[in-house]
């Protein structure tokens, strides 16, 4: 049986099963419990596990997954979710400290995670409702972590790590928090620095449209990445109706590369082999800083405001030398980028009867791209030392503005005790200018409304239906030249478009979910369907000398698919501290090819995605272990260029763990992750004399790479 056989039959195998679990659901009687919309798990559910930091205590919640990632397809075109999105809008982390949001983006609550210890949780909040008191709005489900009060107390947590690479190499990891309270005073102060070294071995077989070999490409690429994140929030209760809170994080991310390439030609009457050479610098560094004061009326309304301001900057230089007796450079590239957002946000929220709550408020973000590119190549005319001692091909220069403006109300309605209505409006006006190579200025408005309905059937059954118009935010990038995406060594750069047009959708998704007695588990399935305009994709942008594409609006588009998301503990085995977790998501797209004028599935949306493992904790010995897997449904990779098909194929990724309580009260972690080394394979269809439409076939290229498995050990300790 092929691999792709048996990983489809695995997933068959892992479908029956949760067809298997959702008919055992239906045949249980739920347990009643006081709180329909929250389930609460207090510090003493999690004395029986071997624990350091909050991330621990989530791993043992079943169905966890469903509230850390939500349900249904929120991602891909057409979405203005996650944290790179411009703005902070009603949405965002879905994980909340003492009941509010952490006053960032890249800085948000799940971030924080792994940096608080254990032992300053009271208890943790699964929160399955809605209510006018949370700072996030329209999430399937809300974790938050609620800390213990006192009037001192303090901790630190610390973990060091090893990760041994397949090429030999060990490479260090540190990690360090301090948090506590003093008084009035809160504070969660950490630092990390982690190893991100890869080795990526790959191999290219090409073969002429006559099906004649053309040449064969090994390629090592090594990538020597270290971040180093410092990261300090600090919270300080001026009186019972009055808190604010102070947020700052930097990263610096830099990321060096040396690709060697040796490619075999058998093109020719005879043979040849050359090798080349790159030298890729990359410098990142990133830092946003934020804060949020928060006023309780004698009333019960509040009113809160929050700022943040960031800065984002990347610079890359890209030289490729021939590996010959002069070693000549021939490619000469630099792309410089630098973003920066500022944002403030108001908003009051006012109890309007004993079941009924308002909030409205307005947001301003400002976010500003400044970006250039340098191509410089070697030919046999004039050359200039900003391009790299070659010949200047391409220099453009940019800078994008964006000034958006957002009004919003939002209205909680507590139906019945089991029956809840939150409806929302938001206005959202914007005006993007760009000046350099082209100077354009557009004016953007949209309304997105949104409803959202929970029913709790039973305490343990719960239906959800959200109707939402959703609009997308463009990348900046998008609007300028930029470097050539999907490592296409016959491609340097890749145009831009300042046309283009935020992408549109309305979503439709109905959720259900289950929670096992006992808390055995959680079984949650989940339908969508969204209808898409001004779909975004590469449209054709040629010139009368240069066949190019660039992203643009293609029209109209749909997605819908479904999924199973399960958790469940094997207590009715006596097996209680066994928990298996599997997901299986499916979807299907459409959309028209521009190039082709063929209907066909969205950009690199596939068929869908599956996930299973489970987790073994033997409280008496003090060990954990288990294992994790995930992948994709083959078919449905393909993305189309003007000039080319690329399709895309992934083995599993998969993930062991073997965790230790030993001396000192220390746990020790050991961690195997792509023992099989989880191969990437693309195959690449080119074209020549025109478009894939009106040229001809003139070459496909194998190509897999690798980069190789990776075991690494862990160190963690509190005091």
């Amino acid at each position: 049986m092929s691999h792709y056989s048996q990983k489809n039959s695995l997933v068959l195998i892992l479908s029956s099963c949760l067809l298997g679990s959702f008919n055992f659901v239906i045949a249980q009687e739920p347990s009643i419990s006081e709180d329909d919309a929250t389930v609460v798990y207090p510090a003493s559910y999690f004395a029986q596990y071997q624990l350091l930091s909050v991330s621990d205590m989530l791993d043992r919640i079943p169905g966890i997954n469903v509230a850390r990632q939500g349900s249904g397809n929120r991602g891909g075109p057409g979405s203005s979710q996650g944290s790179g999105r411009r703005g902070l809008g009603l949405g965002g982390d879905q994980v909340l400290i003492n009941g509010r949001r952490i006053t960032g983006k890249e800085n948000e609550g799940n971030s924080q995670l792994s940096r608080i210890p254990y032992n300053q949780v009271e208890r943790i909040e699964i929160i399955r409702g809605t209510s006018g008191e949370l700072d996030v709005r329209g999430a399937t489900q809300l974790i938050n972590i609620v800390l213990l009060e006192a009037e001192t107390r303090s901790s630190i947590a610390y973990e060091v790590n090893a990760d041994h690479l397949h090429d030999g190499q060990i490479k260090p990891g540190a990690k360090l928090s301090l948090s506590g309270q003093n008084g009035k005073l809160d504070y969660l102060v950490s630092g990390e620095t982690e190893p991100r070294w890869e080795n990526r071995k790959g191999f290219e077989s090409s073969f002429l449209a006559n099906g004649l070999p053309n040449d064969t490409v090994f390629r090592r690429t090594i990538t020597d990445q270290q971040p180093l994140t410092f990261s300090s929030n600090v919270g300080y209760q001026f009186s019972s109706a009055d808190v604010a809170h102070l947020n700052f994080q930097y990263n610096q991310n830099d990321s060096p590369q040396e690709l060697d390439r040796t490619i075999t030609d058998y093109s020719g009457s005879s043979v040849s082999s050359r090798s080349q050479f790159e030298d890729i610098s990359n410098e990142s560094d990133f830092w946003e800083f934020g804060g949020d004061y928060e006023h309780i009326f004698g009333s019960g309304n509040r009113w809160r405001n929050l700022f943040i301001i960031n800065r984002k900057k990347d610079d890359r230089i890209r030289e490729r030398y021939e590996v010959n007796e002069s070693r000549s450079k021939d490619i000469f590239l630099k792309t410089f980028n630098q973003y920066e957002e500022e944002i403030f946000r108001t908003s009051y929220s006012l109890n309007l009867s004993q079941n009924q709550d308002l909030e409205f408020g307005v947001e301003r973000a400002q976010t500003t791209l400044e970006s250039s590119l340098k191509l410089g190549l070697l030919t046999d005319k004039s050359v200039s030392p900003e391009f790299g001692g070659l010949t200047p091909i391409n220099s453009s220069n940019a800078v994008v503005q964006e000034i958006r403006h957002e009004g919003f109300a939002v209205h909680n309605w507590r139906i019945t005790e089991r029956m809840s209505l939150e409806s929302t409006i938001i206005y959202e006006e914007s005006t993007i200018e760009q000046s350099g190579d082209t100077s354009k200025k557009r004016d953007f408005s949209f309304i997105r409304p949104k409803v959202d309905y929970r029913f709790d059937i039973t305490p343990s059954l719960q239906f959800r239906a959200t109707i939402e118009k959703d609009v997308a935010q463009l990348s900046f990038n998008d609007f300028t030249a930029n470097i050539a995406p999907n490592n296409d060594e016959d491609k340097n750069t890749f145009a831009g478009n300042p046309e283009i047009k935020q992408e549109q959708s309305w979503r439709y998704d109905l959720n259900l979910e289950y929670r096992f007695d006992n808390d055995n588990g959680v079984i949650n399935t989940n339908l969508y369907y969204q209808d898409l305009e001004d779909l975004i994709d590469r449209i054709n942008v040629s010139t009368p000398t240069l066949i190019q594409s660039a992203n643009g609006n293609i029209g109209n588009g749909r997605r819908h698919g479904g999924s199973v998301d399960t958790s469940y503990r094997l207590a009715n085995f006596d097996l209680p501290q066994l928990l298996i977790t599997a997901r299986v998501d499916l979807t299907d797209s459409q959309a028209t090819d521009p190039f082709l004028d063929i209907t066909r599935p969205i950009q690199r949306q596939g068929k869908g995605s599956y996930r299973y493992g489970f987790r073994y904790d033997m409280g008496g010995r003090n060990i954990s272990y288990g294992v994790n897997f995930s992948g994709t449904f083959d078919g449905d990779q393909i993305v189309y260029d003007i000039d080319k098909t690329e399709d895309y194929v992934r083995d599993d990724f998969i993930m062991a763990f073997l965790e230790i309580q030993g001396w000192g009260g220390l746990i020790y972690r050991f961690e195997a992750t792509n023992p099989h080394e989880q191969y990437r394979c693309r195959i690449r269809t080119r074209y020549s004399g025109g478009t894939i439409a009106t040229g001809s076939l003139s070459e496909i290229e194998d190509s897999c790479s690798h980069a190789g498995e990776k075991y690494a050990i862990k160190i963690r300790g509190t005091f």
